[in-house]
């Protein structure tokens, strides 16, 4: 089934206690719609300047992205981000945020997109994905990604953006802050209560939680040792968890739980290098098979 995703596209300077990387490929929207590719088409809506490079829109079109919702802005710039990771790999420091055309973000979804039944809104201003919705009035699933800043000042908006859509996503802290509660459990339940029929809570390198009316699970990370750059693990996520729930075009909950899994597999195989580099490197038969090394993990 169609799957869209509307959210930012950007040139990336990172920063790990091994190495440095310039202008890397990065941005939600990316990471999703590649991750995505290994199990359905997609679209992407998204901004760039006349400073990106055109050879990463070819690459999205190789991977069969529909990229006719990818504007460019005359004279403007790429968003651009700059952070720089921890010992632990696990906390990181931005350094610098230019958001340039993305500043100015008005997504406005082509024709031919308005018809999408996979939706994901992108870590965007609630106000912005809620225009976004609108757009897409006939969809089977839309689900949605926040952070902190829009937590604290676009609190209502998120509200209000909680009773329309079917799923969140989100980190263990932004629950804790929209629910105003440390327990992780009860922030869980707290969270669906605003509204969404499930949320996934990610933990980093300890998985992720997911909550449903009729049932609650953790889904654990997959034990990779080689982790080189977490940048769009959590993107990757949500590109594998919704390509996957796209191609089956169901959302069962045996196929949601298939969906997590394999979101957790491509997450892994996503902090494995920096940038895109370790996707490209792979075929559907490696992550199938790194599924089915997961789930045997899984199965006592």
């Amino acid at each position: 089934m169609s799957l869209l995703v509307v959210g930012s596209v950007a040139l990336d300077c990172i920063e790990t206690p091994t190495e440095r990387r310039d202008n890397v490929l990065g941005g939600s929207a990316v990471h999703f719609s590649y991750a995505a590719s290994f199990f359905a088409k997609s679209r992407i809506v998204g901004v760039v300047g006349e400073d990106w490079p055109t050879q990463h829109t070819d690459m999205l079109v190789g991977r069969g992205v529909d990229v006719t919702g990818l504007s460019t802005v005359k004279g403007g710039k790429t968003f651009r981000w700059s952070g720089k990771y921890h010992q632990n790999m696990n906390d990181r420091d931005t350094l610098e945020v230019h958001l340039n055309v993305l500043g100015d973000f008005n997504p406005q979804l082509p024709a031919g997109y308005r018809d999408s039944k996979f939706v994901f809104l992108g870590n965007a201003a609630p106000s912005t994905q809620l225009k976004v919705l609108e757009q897409v009035p006939n969809a089977t699933l839309s689900v949605a990604d926040t952070m902190d800043l829009w937590i604290n000042i676009q609190r209502d908006e998120l509200r209000q953006l909680l009773t329309k859509i079917d799923g969140l996503v989100l980190n263990d802290n932004e629950a804790k802050l929209l629910a105003d509660d440390e327990n992780l459990v009860r922030a869980g339940h707290k969270v669906l209560g605003m509204g969404p029929k499930f949320i996934v809570i990610k933990k980093g390198e300890h998985g992720a939680m997911f909550f449903s009316a009729k049932e609650k699970f953790i889904m654990p990370a997959y034990p990779t040792s080689q982790v080189v750059d977490p940048t769009g693990a959590g993107d990757s996520f949500a590109g594998g968890m919704m390509g996957y729930l796209a191609e089956q075009g169901t959302i069962e909950p045996r196929t949601l739980k298939h969906a997590l899994a394999y979101g957790t597999v491509i997450a892994s195989f996503n902090v494995e290098d920096f940038s895109l580099d370790r996707l490209k490197g792979l075929e559907r038969a490696d992550i199938d098979r790194r599924f089915s090394e997961y789930r045997e993990m899984l199965t006592f």
